[in-house]
Formats: structure tokens, C-alpha cells, sequence
């Protein structure tokens, strides 16, 4: 595990954001987790268990696959898609559940809670409780249940309790926000699976260390297959699972650039967006310190997009680091160039991606101009998009 642009002077903190702001009922259960999970990075046992889990039910290693006519369509650089959609359950969320099913194991803790938006979160959790005999519990929000029906047939077909989050905007950070209260009341024998790279101390590491598999394999694939690294790295970002996994085997090697899109939803100058990094301010939310948000009083503003995955007024805490001292650039992407990207890369190469990938694919139109015909760039395909298409319906009329 490379620790190396983590601040380990003040432990759980990446520069000034990250920590640990829970109620003190939590800090128990927080510090157990943190050195299971640390005896589990030195455990041979756990580490092959978990690596057949990634090979042999998961799938991996995922293809990075060259997008040879969305390459065309630019006529610029290559790109290479890191295909987390042909993950088992359809996007990157698994390789994280798996891994802290595997963690809820060691710690004795039959009980699972977790938050969920799009649902792809909510799916792999109940899958790895199906499969290691779990009971599990998810909260979403009421109107992203709505939105997200085919993947709230999928946890309760998998044996999940899906409870409905009715109060505030009824999304992702009511969802979370709810799952911690639970976690709260049942700490004893309850373990959270948070689904993101965010929450308090050591859940950004926890999450980075089960998701960096993604980025481990493509630079591995890249040096194989064209002797080179990338110069760029695309990830889409809400609360930042994805982009850290693909981001964190680059972040020593100054040439990769890397480049994370946010929903901006109807325009970052409307308030119906959630660009958090290139509009937000630093602030506390579920735990942590990051970027948010919010308005002058610290008030949680409500956050906005097209994707029930990307609508978080928060990201994770390291994203915000790597943001001020400008090892990543964050750029947002609205609604309609996310549809515009998802329909880019169904015509071209025959793809379904989630709505949450399609900001990354969005992006392209502009940032292609940028490069030459000798850059490499690979972005990170989160998920497909089956899940999106009671969405995606009301959008395009064929």
C-alpha cells in the first residue's frame, strides 16, 4: 500500500481534509476497523482469498480495451477504455464490497448496512452478503428508487432489505447520512460498507486499497501492450471510488496527467449541479473534511445531476487533496453532454456505459482537440448502463 501523498504526521489525513468527525460511539468500531484492516494488508490467507474472489467470481483482470472507433471519431489519441463494466454486477462497486464483506468476516459482524444511489453500490454489497452469508441492509433514497427500479429488483432478488429514505432531497446524501445513524444504533454487531472513497478515517484508505486493483491492472496492461504509459488518465467522479482506484498506481509518475469529471448537471452557474471540486468549498460532511456544497453558513446545498450516482454535495477526502496541490484537474460535465457521450460510444463501439461513465465520454468532445495523434489516454469504464435506461428512455425518442 503507497502511503507516500498521504500525511501520516497527522494520521487519517490527506493535507488538511479527511479525519475522523463521528459521534464518540463510533470511534470504537472506527479503530477496531482500522487495524483488521491493517493486519489484513500483511495477511496471506486474506489476500488470496480475496484475489481468487477477484479472479474467479469477480472476473478480473478487466480488459483495457482499444476504442479504435471512438479513437477515429476524434482522429487524435488513442483511447483505451478500463472496462469495470464486465465486472460481475456490472461496474467497479464490487471489487470494494467483496473486500469488506471479507473485512465484516474477520471482524465477527453478521449485520451489514450500506448507502447506495445509482444502485450499483447497493447491488455488489448484497451480492458479496449473498455470498458470504451476510445479512444486509441498504439505504437509498426515495427518489432514487424510484429512478433506479431494475437495480432495486436486483438487492431484494439477492436477499437485501432495501429501506426507503424519504426525508430531505431523498438521494445519495440522505442515504448516507441515514446508513450512519443505523450504524450508530447497531454498532455492536453491525459493519457500515460505505461505498465511497470518503466517510471518516480509515474508510478512504480502505476503499482506495480494494478499488486500486483498477489502476494497477491498466498500467500493467499499458506497458505490456504498448510499452508506454498513458498521458492521460479520465475517471468520472461523485464521490470519488472510481477515479482514486484508476488514479492511485499513477500518482508518482508526473507525465500521467489526471483528470476527474463531476456532474454539472444544467450549467455550474445554475444551481441545479454538483460540481463539487470546481465549485465547492472545503467543510465536514458524514465524517469527513473535504470539499462540499454548501453556502456561506456551512448549509449542505442540494446537489443535482442526470446520474443517481454523481449527485453527492461531498467528495472524498484525498480527491480534494490531490486537487490543491494540483496533481489532478477536476472539470465538470453537464446533463446533456453526458447523454451526448453515452450516445458517442453506443454508435461507436457498441457500449452501454452508466450514466456516471458517460461524463467521462462526454468530456471527450473537449478534450480531444488537446491531444495528438501519439497520446495515449485511458479512461475509466465505471459501469454499464442497463441500469439507466428508464432514464436514459425519457431522453432520446427513437
Amino acid at each position: 500500500m503507497n502511503l507516500s501523498l498521504l500525511n501520516t504526521a497527522k494520521k487519517g489525513y490527506f493535507g488538511q481534509f479527511g479525519g475522523q468527525f463521528v459521534p464518540e460511539t463510533l470511534m470504537p468500531a472506527l479503530s477496531e476497523l482500522e487495524i483488521v484492516f491493517e493486519n489484513m494488508l500483511k495477511d496471506q490467507d486474506f489476500q488470496l482469498e480475496l484475489k481468487d474472489l477477484y479472479q474467479n467470481y469477480i472476473g478480473r483482470p478487466t480488459p483495457l480495451y482499444y476504442a479504435k472507433r471512438l479513437s477515429q471519431h476524434f482522429g487524435k489519441a488513442k483511447i483505451l477504455l478500463k472496462r469495470e463494466d464486465l465486472n460481475h454486477t456490472g461496474a467497479h462497486k464490487i471489487n470494494n464490497a467483496v473486500g469488506q464483506a471479507l473485512l465484516a468476516k474477520k471482524l465477527g459482524k453478521k449485520n451489514i448496512i450500506a448507502e447506495t444511489g445509482a444502485g450499483q453500490h447497493g447491488v455488489a454489497t448484497a451480492t458479496a452478503c449473498a455470498l458470504l452469508d451476510l445479512n444486509c441492509t441498504i439505504y437509498m433514497g426515495a427518489k432514487d428508487i424510484e429512478r433506479q427500479k431494475p437495480n432495486v429488483f436486483r438487492m431484494k432478488m439477492l436477499g437485501a432489505k432495501v429501506h426507503s429514505v424519504t426525508n430531505g432531497e431523498q438521494t445519495l446524501k440522505e442515504a448516507t447520512s441515514e446508513s450512519i445513524r443505523a450504524w450508530v444504533s447497531n454498532v455492536e454487531n453491525t459493519h457500515y460498507i460505505l461505498g465511497t472513497a470518503s466517510g471518516p478515517h480509515p474508510y478512504p484508505l480502505i476503499v482506495r486499497e480494494f478499488q486500486s486493483i483498477i489502476g494497477s491492472e491498466a498500467r500493467e496492461q499499458c506497458l505490456k501492450t504498448y510499452n508506454q504509459l498513458p498521458n492521460y488518465i479520465l475517471a468520472c467522479i461523485g464521490g470519488g471510488s472510481n477515479a482514486i482506484g484508476i488514479f492511485h498506481a499513477f500518482k508518482e509518475d508526473k507525465s500521467v496527467k489526471l483528470i476527474g469529471l463531476e456532474a454539472g448537471g444544467e450549467g455550474v452557474n445554475t444551481v441545479k449541479h454538483a460540481a463539487t471540486l470546481t465549485m465547492g468549498s472545503p467543510g465536514i460532511l458524514h465524517g469527513t473534511k473535504s470539499y462540499l456544497l454548501q453556502d456561506n453558513f456551512g448549509r449542505i446545498k442540494e446537489a443535482h445531476s442526470i446520474s443517481a450516482g454523481m449527485d453527492y454535495p461531498g467528495v472524498g477526502p484525498e480527491h480534494s487533496y490531490l486537487k490543491d496541490i494540483g496533481r489532478a484537474e477536476y472539470f465538470s460535465v453537464t446533463d446533456a453532454e453526458a447523454l451526448e457521450g453515452f450516445k458517442l460510444l453506443a454508435r461507436t463501439e457498441g457500449i452501454l456505459a452508466a450514466l456516471e461513465s458517460s461524463h467521462a465520454i462526454g468530456y471527450l468532445s473537449k478534450f480531444m482537440p488537446e491531444t495528438s495523434t501519439d497520446d495515449i489516454i485511458i479512461l475509466n469504464l465505471s459501469g454499464r448502463g442497463d441500469k439507466d435506461i428508464p432514464i436514459l428512455s425519457q431522453h432520446f425518442d427513437f
